[in-house]
């Protein structure tokens, strides 16, 4: 099977199941696809690899290449720097695998102005109320995190009805169809 691009950006809010279709189509079709290792300039954890886990650098190289462009996003938590470069992207793509982007509204907006050229998927749920059941069900967080999570689903949801943002819209009531339209967005139809 022949994938449409080389480079897929996922996208849609937490709870909408987008990881667990991810996860279904990385174990489904092992060494096809990979993900992009992201930079940080915190230290290594025990156990982490330069180059598997994260690629570890200064904080002075990392600003230096976020202001040359050399990112696609960027974000400082607790005084470390995070971010996907392009040049990450496309190592994926230079060893033969399609590189899959796993990536919020604001990274979506900040891969349009790039020359990387994916195909964009966005997976949503049926509904708002849907969502709100899903992210209760998980009993993992605290109800302002619950509440913050809707208003930033709202938005992306929003975000994915303008014309261009997305190629693809995957509405997810039922996994099963959804991973079919994954599949479908991914794979070149077999004639």
């Amino acid at each position: 099977m022949k994938t449409t691009a080389n480079i897929f950006v996922i996208s849609g809010p937490s709870g909408s199941g987008k990881s667990t279709l991810l996860k279904r189509l990385f174990n489904d079709y092992p060494g096809i696809f990979g993900f992009s290792i992201s930079h940080t300039t915190r230290g290594p954890r025990p156990k982490e690899e330069n180059g598997v886990d994260y690629h570890f650098v200064t904080k002075e190289a990392m600003e230096a290449e976020v202001a040359d462009g050399k990112f696609i996003e960027s974000a400082t938590f607790s005084g470390n720097m995070y971010g996907t470069s392009i040049k990450a992207v496309k190592d994926v793509v230079d060893v033969g695998k399609v590189c899959i982007l796993d990536i919020d509204m604001q990274g979506v907006k900040a891969v349009k102005n790039t020359d990387l050229e994916p195909k964009y998927i966005f997976v949503q749920p049926p509904s708002v109320e849907i969502l709100e059941q899903r992210l209760r069900g998980r009993g993992t967080e605290k109800e302002e995190a619950v509440l913050a999570r809707l208003e930033a689903s709202k938005a992306e949801m929003a975000y994915a009805q303008e014309p261009s943002a997305y190629d693809h819209i995957i509405i997810n009531d039922d996994l099963e169809a959804a991973y079919k339209e994954l599949l479908s967005a991914i794979f070149e139809q077999q004639q």
